[in-house]
């Protein structure tokens, strides 16, 4: 057996003491990596560019033909797609080129076939 004193309740509380003092270090260093992760994310999502009001989706391949002509947000568009201005969806739409039928972007520019 050892021959030291057990330590006294005012050492144990010091102890105790340390190991809150440790953990309340911790749990500050999370808020400030949450807050700066915040942070982060709220200047990114300023700094995206706002949706186009006209998507035009193309194909896969070389030549990457037009598929179709979505309102810009639509949910359907696929993954190979390029905002672009009202005057080429116009243009596309009357070229041939289809139409979502979820967002009707034929009805939004006023094209009915």
């Amino acid at each position: 057996m050892s021959d030291q004193p057990a330590p006294s309740r005012l050492e144990k509380l010091r102890i105790v003491e340390g190991f809150l003092r440790h953990q309340l270090d911790q749990v500050e260093k999370w808020i400030a990596e949450e807050q700066q992760r915040q942070a982060e994310q709220t200047r990114g999502e300023q700094a995206r560019p706002p949706v186009p009001d006209w998507i035009l989706e193309v194909g896969i391949g070389v030549d990457k033909l037009p598929v179709a002509v979505h309102v810009g947000g639509c949910h359907m568009m696929g993954k190979r797609v390029r905002g672009i201005p009202r005057d080429q969806a116009v243009r596309a739409l009357t070229e041939g080129v289809g139409a979502c039928s979820h967002c009707r972007p034929d009805t939004e520019l006023g094209i009915l076939e």
